[in-house]
Parts: C-alpha cells; structure tokens; sequence
C-alpha cells in the first residue's frame, strides 16, 4: 500500500511513532489522518502541523464504544483505508503486578487492536479492500525483562495480528505488524531513568528515533509484509530464540545481570 490519496486512522498519535507515522503519511500525500490520543492537545498540535486534513479524537483506545465513536468521526474524511492501532502501555512490573495494571494494559495494549478491526473491518470487507497497521513491538517476539505484562500482552498482540492475517488476508485486507525494539519515546526514556525494562532495551542494541521507524513502515506497508521489523537484527534474534531456546534464554540472563550491576 502506498498511503498518498488514502485517509488513515492513528491511535496513540500525539507523540512518538504514532505522531511521527502522521507527519510521514501527511508529508506522502496521505488524503485524511484521524489523530486519536488521550493527549487531545498534544494531538491537536501535531496536527496542526500537517499538509492534509486532519480530524482530532480525543479516545481511550481500551474502551470499545470510544474506538467505534472514534472510527464513525473519522468517517467525515472518507472510508478508512489504514488503520494504525499504535498505543500502547507498559507497567514495568513483575510478578507484584496488580490486577488493576494487569487489567489495564490488557485493554490497551490487545483488546484496542480488537475494538479497532472489529470497527474497520466489516466495511474493508464491503469494500474490499483495506489495511491494518498493529504496533506489536519486538518484545512479542522474544519478550520483555523488568515487565511480565508487557512482553505478555506483546505476545498477544503479535498473535492477534497473525490471526487477522489469516482470517482476513485472502479478501482484500492486508495486515502489518510493527515490531520495533528501543525507540526514543516516552514509553522508553522514562524506563531508561526508572526501571530494568528500559535499561535491557537500552542495553540490546540501537535506540533509534521515531522517525526513522516511520521510514521503514513507508517501505514495509509499500511491500506489504507481515512483519515490519525497524530493528532487522530482531529477525535474526527470533531465528536463534527459535533453533535454541536454552541458549537464547541464557544469553538473555547475563544481559539482564550487566544491566543490573
């Protein structure tokens, strides 16, 4: 999929990848971006600044009647061709995880990729036509140290996005899964200062930026992949998480240990 002339929807859109995929599809020649973010401000000022029309929704993406209210105003820009479930969450939390935070990344970080497809997808389908962009991260590839929900609920959502793939891919709709490691956004610089989950990602290898992770979703929805990998060493980590467990975990142990000293 090439996103000129086509109206997209973006959640978690007022900072981060979410903001920096709009600026991208807007500078492409994207015909309509939905911003939707609890942040409504922050939204509204990055839309502000692109070059096509714009609507801002302000939606708590682990609430299904807010993502349906969020998908019917986006209509006003046209039939949906690219959803973008970006938002996402962390605890940075172990076993002593409450079920309050258990319950709460659940909705955000899977049931908001479900509320999404069930909000698109049946018109996709009349239409034949359609794209899911799901932000899953590279933790539900391999996993994430200092934060059990997290690297859970990833895996989930990688899981969920191949479901949607199989189920859906032979009539017309297409879906990605965005699966990045560290990226500078607020989610990771305020682990890097507070807990051992943003230290591991730091410590595994480049932290790059927003907008270079825009640059390769451009080029992986234009290829249509499955997995859009901005850290391509991911692939080769999943190979070797995959042909020896053991060893993977073991490796994974003494970086978890340098980081901890």
């Amino acid at each position: 999929m090439r996103v000129t002339g086509k109206n997209i929807v973006i959640t978690g859109a007022a900072s981060g990848i979410g903001a920096a995929l709009a600026r991208r599809f807007a500078a492409d020649g994207a015909a309509g971006i939905c911003l939707a973010d609890l942040d409504e401000d922050a939204a509204t000022r990055v839309a502000a600044g692109l070059e096509c029309r714009t609507v801002v929704r302000r939606t708590d993406v682990g609430d299904e009647a807010q993502v349906r209210a969020m998908v019917e105003a986006a209509s006003e820009l046209g039939p949906i061709d690219l959803m973008c479930s970006n938002a996402g969450i962390g605890t940075g939390a172990g076993l002593e995880a409450t079920a309050e935070q258990w319950a709460a990344i659940w909705a955000v970080n899977v049931q908001a990729h479900v509320y999404a497809a069930r909000a698109v997808i049946p018109g996709m389908l009349e239409r034949g036509t359609g794209y899911l962009l799901n932000t899953c991260s590279a933790a539900g590839l391999l996993t994430q140290p200092g934060d059990a929900p997290y690297a859970v609920t990833k895996h989930a959502a990688v899981a969920f996005a191949e479901w949607l793939a199989l189920t859906y891919g032979d009539r017309g709709i297409k879906v990605s899964a965005l699966c990045p490691q560290g990226v500078r956004t607020p989610l990771l610089t305020g682990g890097i200062e507070e807990g051992l989950a943003g230290r591991a990602v730091a410590a595994a290898g480049t932290i790059l930026e927003p907008e270079e992770v825009a640059e390769v979703v451009v080029a992986g929805l234009e290829a249509e992949k499955f997995l859009i990998l901005p850290h391509p060493e991911v692939a080769e980590y999943v190979r070797r998480k995959a042909s020896d467990p053991d060893r993977w975990l073991s490796g994974l142990r003494r970086l978890v240990a340098g980081v901890q000293n």
